[in-house]
């Protein structure tokens, strides 16, 4: 890990959307800047949504080449393509729709309805290889480097579809796995692992309202990653966690500066 995660908190679910969608924006024009495009991975979750919502509705969205970006996703439910519930589903009526994205630059994670049909497992495999693809060969990385990977912290501090105690966690080789018996609807989800998540150049974590505060308190305060996934997801050079003060309301104050706003 690199470095301590940097923690910023904002007054209300809605600045902290409107102010990391301001943040993203900056992101991507820089790694466009320097490296002619940018990768994002997206996540789903109503502070994931809500990010995106407010991309959408930011006037400096068009400061972005949307045609020069690559998106991913971190995890997916395992359903039907169209499905309502599916993260993709959800991003594409949040800002996708709303933006000249290039389709073939558009990564979802597979369909139960998708080449692969109804297993899991092979439609894991089907995203690895095709993260495969868009992989750095010289420095021998089995994933894209992502510019910002994007997370919502989970009440139990669950990440992507990554829950404490889950066998997945215990992933070490694959970038992509399939989840079965998640503790919350539906059971069965593809899930970047946690090796994968780390090799992003930034990893963000979001999460807002009083439901999340104990986990942001839990996850912040130094525990295994077996038991506090999102204490396990950090990025290669930054780790941002941005929070209402609903959600940082438990924090022992040292660990953000009193004056953010």
């Amino acid at each position: 890990m690199t470095g301590t995660p940097q923690v910023v908190v904002h007054r209300d679910k809605e600045l902290m959307a409107q102010a990391a969608a301001a943040r993203l924006i900056t992101k991507i024009v820089d790694a466009q800047a320097a490296r002619g495009s940018a990768s994002v991975v997206l996540t789903g979750g109503r502070n994931g949504n809500g990010l995106l919502a407010a991309l959408a509705a930011s006037p400096a969205r068009d400061a972005v080449d949307w045609a020069r970006l690559d998106l991913w996703w971190g995890d997916e439910r395992f359903l039907p393509a169209g499905d309502p519930d599916r993260n993709e589903v959800q991003a594409r009526a949040a800002l996708l729709d709303q933006v000249p994205v290039d389709p073939a630059r558009v990564h979802p994670m597979p369909a139960s309805d998708g080449p692969w049909g109804n297993d899991a497992e092979a439609a894991a495999e089907g995203y690895v290889a095709e993260l495969a693809t868009a992989r750095d060969v010289l420095n021998h990385d089995t994933v894209p480097r992502f510019d910002v990977l994007l997370l919502g912290v989970g009440p139990d501090t669950h990440v992507a579809s990554l829950f404490p105690e889950h066998p997945a966690l215990h992933e070490r080789e694959r970038p992509v796995v399939a989840v079965h018996g998640a503790p919350k609807p539906p059971p069965t989800r593809i899930s970047l692992t946690l090796p994968a998540i780390r090799t992003a150049r930034e990893v963000w974590l979001l999460a807002a309202g009083e439901d999340k505060a104990e986990a942001a308190r839990i996850a912040l305060s130094g525990p295994g990653e077996l038991q506090a996934p999102a204490a396990g997801a950090y990025g290669h050079s930054r780790t941002l966690w941005l929070l209402d003060r609903a959600a940082a309301s438990a924090l022992p104050p040292q660990l953000y500066p009193p004056a953010t706003a």
